[in-house]
C-alpha cells in the first residue's frame, strides 16, 4: 500500500473528513425554489418535495454540467434550466427530452446526499464510496430531550473551519478575550486541565474548578461532530441552571466556514416560557457580542497560523481534537487507497 502524503490528508481535512454528517444550514433556508450551497468540497443544489421533504443533489447536470440550482423543481425531480434534463432526487437522468432513449437516460449519474432535518437544521452525511450508506444522526441531549429549550444560532465566519474547533475546545481564551462578558468575568487565569474519556470522545477541563466560567469543552463524534461546553449563569439570567452552548461546524471552502450554534436550558412549563422571552428580548443580544468578538478574532488568523504555533498546556484539548481528526482522515485515506 503507497504511503499517504502529507499533502493529501491536509486536503482531506480542509474539505471535512468523510463518513459523517454535516450541518449544512437552518431549515428556513430550503424552500421548494432550489438553492445553491458549497460544502465539504461539493457545490450542492436542495430543494423541497411537495411532501415538504428536502433533497439534495451534486448541482450539477451530467449532460453539460450547468448548476441543476437554476433548474426547474418538480416535486421529487429538477428539469435542467438549460436543456431540460429531468433528474431526480435519486441522481438519476429520467428524462432527456432533447434525445428520448439515449444512453443518459435512466442513468445514475449525478451524486446525491441523505438529508436529516432535526433541531431546526438541514444536515446532510458526506459519505466515501467504501461507506455510501449513513449511520444514524445522534444528536446530544439538550437537542433532543423535551427537557430542553433551545435557540438555533447560524452564522458564516471566514476561515478555516477547524480555527472554530480550536477555539471551542480552548477554555481558556474565555478568560482573556471576553473577559468583559457578564458571564465569563470570573475563573483562574493559570489553571490546569485534565482530559477525561467519554464514550463519545473526551472532556478537556479544569482542575478544580466547576459553575465558575467557561471550565470545560466536550469533543464528541456520534456520526456527527458536535462540541458542547456550559456557561454558569446568575440568577438574573433567568431560570433553568447553567446555559448549555452545542456547537458544529462545517467547511464551505478554504477561507469560508458555518458556524452553527444551539443555546439551550434545561426548563419547562411557565419557566420554558420566561427563559424564551428573557433570552430574545436581553441575553441574545449579549451572546451574539460574544461570538463577534471570536469572530474577528479568527477571521484575522493567516491560513498557516496553527503551523507557527508553540503550544502550552492550556492547549492540549485543541490538540487532541486535530489529532482526532487527522487519524480519521488517514484512515479513510489508507481504506481508498487499500
Amino acid at each position: 500500500m503507497t504511503a499517504i502524503s502529507e499533502t493529501a490528508i491536509e486536503d482531506l481535512l480542509e474539505q471535512g473528513v468523510r463518513n459523517i454528517w454535516y450541518a449544512l444550514c437552518p431549515s428556513h433556508f430550503v424552500g421548494d425554489t432550489p438553492i445553491s450551497l458549497r460544502r465539504c468540497g461539493y457545490k450542492m443544489a436542495l430543494w423541497r418535495g411537495l411532501d415538504g421533504a428536502v433533497h439534495a443533489l451534486e448541482d450539477h447536470c451530467p449532460h453539460r454540467g450547468a448548476p441543476l440550482s437554476m433548474g426547474i423543481p418538480m416535486d421529487d425531480r429538477i428539469a435542467c434550466g438549460y436543456h431540460g434534463v429531468q433528474v431526480d432526487k435519486n441522481g438519476v437522468a429520467v428524462s432527456v427530452p432533447g434525445a428520448p432513449g439515449c444512453a443518459l437516460e435512466g442513468r445514475k449519474a449525478t451524486r446525491t446526499f441523505p438529508i436529516e432535518e432535526a433541531a431546526g437544521m438541514i444536515f446532510a452525511y458526506i459519505g466515501d464510496k467504501l461507506h455510501p450508506e449513513p449511520p444514524p444522526l445522534v444528536l446530544p441531549e439538550q437537542l433532543t430531550s423535551p427537557e430542553y429549550s433551545s435557540f438555533l444560532c447560524y452564522a458564516e465566519w471566514g476561515g478555516d473551519y477547524r480555527y472554530v474547533i480550536d477555539n471551542v475546545m480552548d477554555p481558556m481564551h474565555g478568560t482573556f478575550l471576553h473577559k468583559q462578558s457578564h458571564s465569563m468575568s470570573f475563573g483562574d487565569t493559570r489553571a490546569e486541565f485534565d482530559i477525561r474519556e467519554t464514550d463519545t470522545g473526551f472532556i478537556f477541563e479544569k482542575q478544580g474548578q466547576r459553575n465558575v466560567n467557561f471550565d470545560w469543552s466536550e469533543w464528541a463524534d456520534t456520526g456527527l461532530h458536535w462540541l458542547r461546553l456550559e456557561i454558569p449563569y446568575p440568577k438574573t439570567g433567568g431560570p433553568g441552571g447553567n446555559f448549555h452552548i452545542i456547537g458544529t461546524y462545517t467547511p464551505i471552502g478554504k477561507t469560508m466556514s458555518a458556524v452553527v450554534h444551539w443555546r439551550c436550558r434545561k426548563v419547562s412549563g411557565w419557566r420554558r416560557d420566561t427563559w424564551r422571552f428573557l433570552y430574545k428580548n436581553r441575553l441574545e443580544a449579549r451572546h451574539w457580542r460574544v461570538l463577534e468578538q471570536d469572530r474577528v478574532m479568527l477571521e484575522q488568523f493567516e491560513p498557516g497560523a496553527n503551523r507557527r504555533e508553540m503550544l502550552y498546556q492550556h492547549d492540549k484539548g485543541l490538540v487532541r481534537a486535530r489529532k482526532y481528526l487527522r487519524n480519521k482522515a488517514q484512515a479513510q485515506l489508507e481504506a481508498l487507497n487499500g
